[in-house]
């Protein structure tokens, strides 16, 4: 299965550990999406073309909790899970990742390929169960008889 991952950090070191950590587990074939912070992140979310998001919690002009709140806060954003990849570790930080600000998992730094496996198989077994929709063509795509059957409808 392939999954469009939107990976959030202000570390470009540390998105690229996250984005080979998931390629390892083999959970997926992922795409990805990056980030600098939440700002950025906002700028680059559909959820039509996101599958997943990971995200950290403390970065400049937006973290990931209010990041995670603001996706929350959006129509058909319930099914994309929001996964916080962060150094943050105290019970309290867990619980407003997951109660309050809607995150499906919390995995703290640093983590290993297996700790990703084990937190994440869960969640993208449930991405695999969804029943998929097939997207609607951009608009502005196609050819001629796309265009046409367009105008006509």
């Amino acid at each position: 299965m392939k999954l469009r991952a939107l990976v959030i950090d202000d570390s470009r070191i540390m998105r690229r550990m996250v984005m080979d950590g998931l390629q390892k587990t083999n959970l997926a074939t992922f795409e990805f999406i990056e980030a600098e912070d939440g700002v950025d992140a906002l700028s680059k979310f559909s959820p039509d073309d996101i599958d997943i998001v990971f995200a950290d919690w403390n970065m400049p002009r937006m973290t990931g909790i209010e990041f995670a709140h603001k996706i929350r806060a959006m129509p058909n954003t319930d099914h994309i899970p929001i996964i916080m990849v962060t150094s943050e570790k105290t019970m309290g930080k867990m619980e407003i990742a997951l109660d309050k600000a809607g995150a499906s998992a919390y995995v703290s730094k640093p983590f290993t390929v297996e700790e990703l496996q084990r937190k994440l198989a869960r969640v993208i077994a449930g991405i695999q169960s969804r029943p998929q929709t097939p997207k609607p063509p951009k608009s502005g795509g196609g050819g001629f008889f796309s265009k046409l059957m367009r105008d006509m409808g």
